[in-house]
C-alpha cells in the first residue's frame, strides 16, 4: 500500500480481533526486509506471528534493482564495504516517520510498537530502538549487527532499562559471519536492556527452530498488554 499518508510502501495483515470486528487498539509489529529484497520477503511470517499484532511489511526507500531495495547502499571495495552513514540516517528518519504514520493510520496502541528486521532490516530495528526506545516496544533483529554509527548515538543508559530484544544469527552464516552477532550480543550486554540471544546451526536465512523461538518470544511480549 502506497498512498499520500504513508513514506514507505508495505503491506498489512489484519490481527485476527479486527477480523471478528472488536474495536481495539492492536499491537503493532512492523517487519523490515534485508538488502536486495523486498516487502514480500518476510511476509510468510505474518501467520506464524501471535494473531493479535497487526503486522506491517515494509519496502525500504532505496531501489537496487528490479523488485530489490534497501535502507542504504553498500559500497564494494577492496578495503572493504562502505556505508554512507548520511544514507544510514536518511533511512532512520524515513522509518521513524513511517512507525508514526502506521500507528496514526491504522490505529495501533503507539505504547505497542515492535520491530523484525533481517540482516539489513535488523540493523535498522536496532538503530531505531536503541536511539529513540519511547518509541519502540520491542526488537527482533535475526542475523544482523549493530552499525558503528548506531553505538555513538545510543540513548542514555536511563531510557534502555528493560528494553526487550531478540537476536539470532546463524553459526554459518557466508553473509554477515556469527562474529557480527556476538559481537552485537557483547555490546548489548553492556546496556541494561532485556537481551535474549539465540545461536543456530544455518546459515543466512530463519530456520524453523528458531521461527518457533521468535514466536513465542512475541507472544510473551504481549503479556504486559492488555489485549484480548
Amino acid at each position: 500500500m502506497q498512498d499520500a499518508e504513508f513514506s514507505l510502501f508495505h503491506h498489512t495483515a489484519l490481527p485476527k480481533s479486527a477480523e471478528d470486528g472488536e474495536k481495539q487498539k492492536p499491537p503493532l509489529l512492523i517487519l523490515l526486509h534485508g538488502y536486495g529484497a523486498n516487502e514480500d520477503d518476510l511476509f510468510s511470517l505474518a501467520p506464524f506471528v501471535d494473531e493479535r499484532f497487526f503486522i506491517v511489511c515494509v519496502r525500504a526507500p532505496i531501489r537496487i534493482g528490479m523488485g530489490s531495495y534497501a535502507w542504504f547502499r553498500l559500497g564494494f571495495t577492496p578495503e572493504g564495504i562502505l556505508i554512507d552513514p548520511n544514507e544510514v540516517e536518511a533511512a532512520r528518519q524515513t522509518l521513524r516517520q513511517f512507525v508514526d504514520e502506521a500507528v496514526t493510520a491504522y490505529h495501533a496502541d503507539p505504547k505497542a510498537v515492535f520491530l523484525l528486521g533481517f540482516s539489513q532490516g535488523a540493523m535498522m530495528s536496532l538503530d531505531l530502538a536503541l536511539r529513540e526506545p519511547s518509541l519502540i516496544a520491542g526488537v527482533a533483529a535475526l542475523s544482523g549487527r549493530i552499525m558503528p554509527t548506531s553505538s555513538e548515538r545510543f540513548a542514555p543508559a536511563d531510557e534502555l532499562i528493560g528494553l526487550p530484544i531478540f537476536m539470532a544469527h546463524g553459526t554459518s552464516d557466508p553473509v554477515l559471519p556469527i562474529g557480527n552477532g556476538r559481537s552485537a550480543r557483547d555490546q548489548l550486554r553492556e546496556l541494561p536492556i532485556s537481551l535474549t540471544y539465540r545461536e543456530y546451526e544455518m546459515g543466512h536465512e530463519i530456520c524453523e527452530q528458531e521461527l518457533r523461538d521468535l514466536t513465542e518470544w512475541l507472544t510473551l511480549q504481549l503479556s504486559q498488554f492488555t489485549i484480548h
